[in-house]
């Protein structure tokens, strides 16, 4: 038995020190990015490894940085583009998650098996089309641009379906025998169930809203239209980056995130693990 228990513990201590060792592998980018912020030119792009800590903690690049770039105009765009994907997903993939997963119609099957090649097929194949699109509609550099190829997502489709199978026959069946139509045995009954999922769904969406570089860069081209993302890729220049004001500048743009997770940590955490999938 003590032998036993002994490598038990010693088991957990391997566990827990390959976890600590991860996670701070994954969290020096985080503190380099810091550091530099803090940095002089010459400091940031020094090749000597010992180099680590500042010799004097200077805070010009963020003066520089909130000089030259305007924060309230891109942390609006950058919220409304969350906020109008956040929206339209939650309502499309709890739509479609319903009927894929509790109607009947003819071409079901074949409908969500387009609904998952289109999650394997890479996002670029989409680009040209959506890019047509929107400027064929005279959209180009509007907000409606931005959240065009977020209005409706295979991912959250995908989710939302595998949400509702899992729900009991039973609650449409007593709904249907006091009286409910479809849309009632969805609004009142089995949508309320989900909202964990749906939760999730926002989450996950709000994130990868987040993080979106390319469609941003290509579709809105005006400065004035301009979310973090784009914004902190026009910073680096042809021939001369600033590091110090481009980790700035990326120190103030994770912040959003930063407290999202803070206060949403356990439905990112029971996103995951519903859906499977990964950040």
């Amino acid at each position: 038995m003590e032998s036993l228990e002994r490598k038990r513990k010693i088991s957990k201590i391997i566990v827990h020190s390959a976890l600590i060792l991860v996670s701070i592998t994954m969290l020096v980018p985080f503190f380099w990015m810091v550091l530099t912020s803090f940095k002089t030119a010459t400091e940031a792009t020094s090749v000597n490894p010992f180099v680590i800590f500042p010799k004097q903690w200077r805070t010009d690049a963020f003066k520089t940085v909130f000089r030259n770039m305007n924060f309230f105009l891109l942390y609006r765009n950058t919220l409304l583009l969350i906020l109008f994907r956040v929206i339209c997903a939650i309502v499309t993939a709890t739509l479609a998650g319903y009927a894929f997963a509790r109607l009947h119609f003819p071409g079901r099957d074949l409908a969500f098996s387009l609904v998952l090649f289109q999650m394997m097929v890479p996002n670029q194949v989409f680009l040209i089309p959506q890019y047509l699109m929107v400027s064929k509609l005279g959209m180009l550099n509007t907000m409606f641009a931005l959240v065009f190829p977020g209005m409706v997502t295979a991912f959250g489709t995908f989710l939302l379906r595998q949400g509702f199978m899992t729900l009991p026959t039973d609650l449409e069946e007593a709904a249907r025998l006091d009286g409910c139509n479809i849309g009632q045995c969805f609004l009142f009954v089995m949508m309320p169930l989900m909202r964990s999922s749906m939760v999730a769904l926002g989450i996950f969406t709000a994130l990868f809203a987040y993080k979106d570089l390319m469609w941003p860069l290509i579709v809105n081209t005006d400065k004035d239209m301009l979310v973090l993302s784009s914004a902190l890729a026009k910073m680096q220049g042809q021939y001369v980056t600033k590091f110090p004001e481009l980790m700035a500048a990326s120190l103030i743009a994770c912040l959003p995130m930063i407290i999202l997770y803070v206060f949403f940590q356990k439905q990112f955490i029971e996103g995951i693990a519903t859906s499977g999938g990964k950040l």
